[in-house]
């Protein structure tokens, strides 16, 4: 070989040594979709997303869609999308949930209200065994009710109410708001005597009619593919030293158990962590984790399937501090600072921590593709983003 061939030949593999490692940069850095902007559809504003992948890969993102104000009470509808990229693009949205009669009335306003139909709290249970897609939701924070797809997300049956299924925790809590999720919930498979079980954590509380407080958790559960409901235990109750419990979320362990992480508003500023062998009894006493700041907002966690013990939680990673940098007991964090964690353990430690959005960030939920990709939805500026990434970005350190 000429000393000129040698050199193209060095030449031709050091491009492609370059290409590779520019295209595996390129994979490794989150893609970044805005799914419900503000203003879209004349929506005010876009809150509380929820994501799933479906058994033939489709992606499904919903949320509510407030239509007039960014109040918890108003005109809100649930919005869905689907993407079959593996959420690079998105259908338009479609609201779900509940066109039937409308069932009005606002506690929360001295006027105006009475006319309002609040649809809240959307969760999607993706049904492995059936490749059905179940889907609750709440109205008024008075009312729960359940409906199916069989092709997707792309149509779904009339809805079902369920309330009743809440009516066993009236004896811990008398309860007069009830919620879902938000985000998703999950279907047991490594516990054979319980393979199957859908469970969607819920909250409820029972103050004054409307209020969100005090609150206490728990789950409820179907063991027939959602055609009924069971309530489970209070999971994490209202009584010190846990404040508020609500809006928790769900992961099955590599060893059968079931894993809730609750928001609360404690002292400890930190996640509640609790674990059943079932998803709806004998839970654990709660206790506060060390590596998961609790700012007083929803989180996420999921399974990933590169290893049986590897979880991915997604939360804004803040706390408040006073003027001398010392967190303030039970303080509100601001919501900025949306942070991807990993842990290899089965949420035992959180080694790894990035930030995914460091500017303003609140709610988000995740889910995973079948190669592995992480998507997490999430409440951003004034919108709600979709970021695809990969585990290696997570595990490359941050500059």
């Amino acid at each position: 070989m000429t000393t000129h061939m040698t050199r193209r030949l060095q030449i031709a593999v050091s491009l492609a040594v370059l290409i590779t490692t520019a295209q595996a940069q390129e994979s490794d850095v989150p893609h970044k979709v805005d799914v419900f902007p503000a203003g879209m559809n004349d929506v005010a504003l876009y809150r509380i997303p929820g994501i799933v992948v479906t058994t033939k890969g489709t992606v499904l993102a919903y949320c509510e869609a407030r239509r007039n104000s960014s109040s918890d009470w108003g005109e809100i509808e649930v919005h869905l999308r689907r993407s079959s990229d593996g959420g690079k693009t998105w259908s338009k949205a479609n609201k779900i949930a509940h066109d039937g009669g409308r069932i009005e009335g606002n506690p929360r306003k001295k006027s105006g209200g009475e006319h309002e139909q609040t649809v809240n709290n959307p969760v999607a249970i993706v049904d492995q065994q059936t490749g059905h897609i179940v889907f609750l939701y709440c109205i008024n924070y008075a009312q729960c009710f359940s409906m199916k797809s069989t092709d997707d997300g792309q149509t779904w049956s009339e809805p079902v109410e369920i309330t009743s299924t809440f009516e066993p925790f009236r004896s811990s809590y008398p309860w007069k708001v009830i919620a879902t999720g938000p985000g998703h919930g999950i279907q047991l498979h490594s516990n054979s005597s319980h393979n199957g079980r859908l469970v969607v954590p819920i909250w409820l509380a029972y103050g004054n009619t409307g209020d969100h407080a005090p609150s206490a958790s728990g789950t409820i559960y179907s063991d027939d593919h959602g055609e009924t409901w069971h309530a489970g235990d209070i999971a994490v109750p209202n009584k010190p030293p846990y404040g508020n419990p609500n809006e928790t979320m769900i992961t099955e362990l590599s060893d059968g158990n079931v894993m809730l992480v609750t928001r609360s508003v404690s002292k400890p500023n930190r996640k509640l962590i609790t674990v059943s062998p079932n998803g709806a009894t004998d839970w654990s006493p709660p206790q506060f984790h060390s590596q998961l700041p609790e700012p007083i907002c929803m989180a996420s966690i999921t399974r990933h399937p590169s290893s049986p013990d590897v979880l991915i939680f997604s939360n804004p990673h803040s706390v408040a501090l006073d003027d001398s940098g010392q967190e303030v007991p039970a303080g509100r964090g601001k919501r900025r600072n949306l942070s991807i964690k990993l842990s290899r353990d089965n949420g035992r430690t959180w080694p790894v921590s990035k930030t995914l959005e460091a500017g303003p960030s609140a709610y988000s939920d995740l889910a995973v593709l079948a190669d592995g990709t992480v998507l997490c939805l999430y409440e951003g500026n004034k919108t709600i983003t979709c970021a695809r990434f990969n585990l290696n970005w997570l595990e490359t350190p941050e500059n």
